[in-house]
């Protein structure tokens, strides 16, 4: 798989967020001070990594091409983890409150980022190894996957059908 065409780590992460706002002002004074761009992606809402990764390329593709929907990297790296042209549906792929785990993305990524992201982010060995028949199922709805869809290709496939479904939306721009 080609691999994100900025020099972009995605590490891991889990926090517990009381005020998503705050949260987030601390990502952008962070990501300010580094000039770089901070993406974080609801890992329960993702099929791995893999999802993070071609969300990302599909984001900076959209930008080197000017066809971009939205007028930031991080919104549109969320448009694309949702397949959907509509930010208040893509949204939901980011932060909220409560108990996050979460793809931390910094495009690029000094070594320095994570010390200072670490102060308010639990980072950790990625557990995405496969994804379960419950979580399959979430994201099935998610992304509008049929039975049939699923039968035809396995469930095994999964994580094929959802990445397939965020590739369509250049389809769709």
């Amino acid at each position: 798989m080609e691999s994100v065409p900025v020099p972009c780590e995605i590490q891991y992460a889990e926090v517990t967020i009381r005020d998503r706002t705050a949260i987030l002002d601390v990502l952008r004074e962070i990501a300010g001070r580094y000039a770089i761009h901070i993406v974080c992606f609801d890992a329960e809402k993702l099929a791995g990594r893999e999802h993070a990764e071609s969300a990302l390329r599909h984001a900076h593709r959209s930008f080197e091409r000017g066809i971009a929907i939205s007028n930031s990297l991080e919104m549109e790296a969320l448009l694309y983890a949702a397949g959907t042209r509509q930010c208040s549906a893509a949204v939901s792929f980011g932060l909220h409150e409560g108990e996050n785990h979460i793809y931390v993305c910094c495009c690029p990524a000094p070594e320095s980022v994570w010390k200072d992201l670490a102060v308010h982010l639990c980072f950790s060995e990625d557990p995405d190894v496969r994804i379960s028949p419950q979580k399959a199922a979430r994201l099935a709805a998610l992304f509008d996957i049929a039975t049939e869809e699923i039968e035809a290709t396995g469930h095994d496939r999964i994580r094929d059908l959802v990445l397939e479904r965020v590739a369509l939306l250049d389809v769709s721009k």
